[in-house]
């Protein structure tokens, strides 16, 4: 069913009051995903690559007309302890929040958070010098 007849199949917020319950191909990955082992009524992403499709204007609207994929850039912790995925649209740049479900990829989840880490936006072998400049002893403990 393409995304116009699906549309007008339900209801304006359809999705925010009744589970999803629909399988889905990745367009990133290709794997199957089923909503069985999510933990929560609204699968919204793929649980191997954490990679979805801009659909929602507003969670569960699904009003979006760009339809483009939605790559996961970050992760975030919310009040309460509970981690969210922070998605960018490839085609349209915008940014949305998404609660990880219980069977997302562990691997790809961390990996993610140590991203920034992994990849500072400066030599890591003059944090010594660096922190110097900015009134520290610019010794590192070791």
């Amino acid at each position: 069913m393409n995304r116009e007849n699906k549309r007008k199949a339900y209801e304006k917020g359809y999705y925010k009051n009744h589970p999803c319950k629909d399988i889905f191909i990745c367009k990133v990955c290709g794997r199957q995903v089923f909503p069985d082992g999510a933990g929560t009524n609204h699968r919204n992403h793929c649980p191997n690559c954490l990679s979805s499709l801009h659909l929602d204007n507003e969670p569960g609207d699904r009003a979006s007309d760009c339809g483009g994929i939605m790559e996961p850039v970050a992760v975030w912790v919310r009040k309460g302890g509970d981690w969210a995925i922070i998605h960018r649209c490839r085609r349209c740049g915008k940014l949305s929040s998404n609660r990880i479900a219980a069977d997302d990829n562990p691997m790809k989840l961390m990996s993610i958070a140590m991203k920034p880490l992994c990849e500072t936006p400066f030599p890591i072998e003059r944090i010594e010098e660096m922190t110097a400049l900015m009134g520290g002893d610019g010794k590192l403990n070791r």
